[in-house]
């Protein structure tokens, strides 16, 4: 894994142990996708990575010109791989790690009147909760107007064209990983 473009382009991150089958980090090419879609480069955004992993969607953006990120994980394992990911690409001081679950997490910055102009979310696939996370997102006032909100998850399980206020503008799909992209009003 290695991050695809901007300030530290080509950098590598470190991975889960090949015995970590709990986490699933994405891939070089649906990163690539999801930013060339959303623009390759994210002036000062506030960007929000939800259930983060090894924080590779975050730190790209942050590659790219986001300026400050939150990543969101209770796995231990993950946690490590996001603050070693972080201090490795030199961006610790742009970057707040949350050990929480995602629900509390949300709670909690929807009640601190935080706002992100971008929102990663990509859950365990066998969760389910596509629907759940927009809601949550939306009901803590998390994504700014006009925000994206972009969820990865299994081709398995449909999302909706609308929830919560949030429209669907597009989707891609990548083997048994399909990525829906949403936009705040």
């Amino acid at each position: 894994m290695r991050i695809v473009a901007g300030s530290a382009k080509g950098r590598a991150l470190t991975g889960p142990k090949p015995s970590s089958g709990h986490i699933r980090p994405t891939a070089d090419r649906v990163r690539e996708t999801i930013f060339n879609m959303l623009g390759q480069f994210l002036d000062g955004q506030a960007v929000l990575d939800l259930y983060a992993g090894t924080g590779a969607l975050g730190l790209e953006a942050l590659s790219r010109g986001a300026g400050r990120l939150v990543l969101v994980d209770q796995d231990r394992e993950a946690l490590a791989l996001c603050r070693k990911n972080t201090d490795a690409l030199g961006f610790g001081a742009q970057v707040s790690i949350l050990a929480q679950p995602v629900a509390r997490a949300v709670e909690t910055l929807g009640k601190q009147g935080e706002k992100f102009e971008l929102v990663f979310a990509d859950p365990p696939y066998a969760a389910r909760v596509v629907e759940t996370v927009l809601e949550a997102v939306v009901a803590a006032a998390l994504v700014t107007p006009g925000g994206m909100v972009v969820v990865e998850h299994d081709k398995r399980e449909a999302a909706p064209d609308a929830h919560a206020g949030l429209t669907l503008e597009d989707q891609r799909r990548f083997g048994d990983t399909l990525v829906s992209f949403y936009r705040a009003p």
